[in-house]
């Protein structure tokens, strides 16, 4: 079960770590303006939160054969298939709410960043 719940964590990071990229790159982009840049990226985590708590939602019904997770996971580390539902499913519901609960502090953290440019000015 351990070694289910790395792999899941490794598959959810590596896919939050690209749209991070993404918007980071968006944000510098639009370096010229501090407090846009921070509302942008603020906007565009919270985005990713919400596909992070649709994923999460639809997670226990996937079928697990058709998930990033089952393909990463060798045979001696596989679940029967009578469980696999079900455990693949509990384990990346808890994975993608945890990515979901530490992009919403990034989104805010953003959020207060372009109030603190707002108040000084730019």
């Amino acid at each position: 079960m351990d070694y289910m719940r790395r792999v899941a964590f490794e598959t959810v990071l590596r896919a939050c770590g690209f749209a991070s990229l993404a918007i980071f790159c968006f944000m510098v982009g639009l370096s010229f303006a501090p407090r846009v840049a921070f509302q942008s990226g603020g906007a565009l985590m919270l985005v990713v939160t919400g596909v992070l708590v649709l994923k999460a939602r639809t997670a226990r019904y996937k079928p697990y054969r058709r998930t990033e997770m089952w393909l990463y996971l060798p045979e001696e580390h596989r679940p029967p298939p009578g469980a696999a539902q079900q455990l693949m499913g509990t384990v990346l519901r808890e994975t993608y709410l945890t990515f979901a609960l530490w992009t919403s502090m990034v989104a805010v953290t953003m959020g207060i960043i372009a109030c603190v440019f707002s108040f000084v000015g730019l």
